[in-house]
């Protein structure tokens, strides 16, 4: 009898391993026929910040309490079958209709972050440009009540003018980092731009270092209309420079009056004396009065060649230039003041 049974049980052996294997052959074919199958969504997207220190347990379970309609543990069943549950990365993400299980995490195991983007303008002052900041999506302000020389500090930077040390161009961030992270990748593309202009500058220009060049490029920047005239300007500018002239530039005027300026110019504003007024005062002022583009920094150092002296604006972005004051007068009373 027991030899019976015992034959009996050796006889259903094949058969259990059978099934067994059947049953692990569906579900690994169930399994695979899932991973390539949209994951339904609760909306139109789905959206989730991963932090740093997330299991898969918990990545799975929290892409469920953002809108994705599946079972958290087939989720994390999924991962942790992929071999690839432990290379999921930290960043926020961002999913549409009709992603899969299996592209879902290639998307984390990649790092294909959904990133936000600020933009800083050609000619802004840091102010603006912190304005801008503070208006850009899903950046955290470490910044937020800090004074410009603080942030300069904050930057590794201190005691360097926060005005114009800011390359313009549009930087694009993981949702949730810092303001600071943007603002020293802005202030390290800067110093790189700055330096290489300053390695490529033409001999015999009256600038003592690449921070002079730095400060004029930004007086460039704002007295620019028309993209053309770029290298005449900075030519005169310089001529002007040389000679021992002021360098007479309404910008650094109006940058000077700050809040006071209300968008009209006057004759009293050119006599008013003040640290930016190029009227008043000879040479350089003491800062940057705006974020200089490239373009600019390679017109300070690389001039067009030039015997102007005078430049006035013709109405329509361009400019008209002048050797000598008796020209530059005609061209002011012809552009500005609309007689011969």
């Amino acid at each position: 009898m027991v030899a019976r049974s015992r034959g009996l049980r050796l006889r259903l052996l094949p058969a259990v391993a059978g099934v067994l294997l059947l049953s692990l052959a569906m579900a690994a074919a169930a399994l695979w026929w899932w991973v390539e199958r949209p994951l339904p969504l609760a909306g139109e997207r789905a959206e989730l910040s991963i932090e740093s220190g997330m299991g898969p347990r918990q990545v799975a379970q929290a892409w469920v309490g953002a809108g994705v309609q599946t079972s958290p543990w087939l989720l994390y069943e999924w991962f942790r079958w992929s071999g690839q549950a432990r290379r999921i990365r930290a960043g926020s993400y961002e999913i549409d209709p009709g992603i899969s299980p299996r592209r879902l995490l290639a998307k984390m195991v990649q790092g294909e972050e959904t990133l936000e983007q600020v933009r800083f303008v050609e000619g802004w002052t840091v102010r603006q440009m912190r304005a801008a900041l503070e208006g850009a999506p899903h950046l955290r302000l470490a910044s937020a009540g800090m004074s410009d020389a603080e942030l300069m500090a904050a930057l590794g930077a201190p005691g360097v003018p926060a005005e114009g040390r800011f390359f313009p161009d549009t930087y694009l961030y993981s949702r949730g980092v810092s303001d600071l992270t943007v603002l020293r990748r802005a202030l390290h593309a800067m110093n790189d731009r700055l330096a290489a202009a300053w390695a490529e500058r033409s001999p015999g220009l009256p600038l003592a270092g690449p921070e002079q060049a730095l400060i004029l490029a930004s007086i460039v920047e704002k007295e620019t209309g028309l993209a053309a005239d770029r290298g005449l300007i900075a030519g005169v500018l310089l001529n002007r420079l040389r000679a021992g002239m002021p360098l007479q530039t309404d910008p650094t005027v109006i940058y000077g009056l700050g809040e006071a300026f209300d968008g009209n110019l006057r004759k009293r504003d050119l006599r008013a004396d003040t640290a930016y007024n190029t009227y008043t005062r000879a040479g350089l002022p003491p800062t940057p009065i705006a974020l200089p583009s490239l373009a600019s920094l390679r017109a300070v150092v690389r001039p067009e060649p030039t015997r102007a002296l005078y430049f006035v604006a013709r109405g329509d972005g361009s400019s008209a230039f002048s050797d000598n004051l008796a020209d530059h007068n005609r061209a002011v009373n012809k552009f500005q003041r609309g007689t011969r």
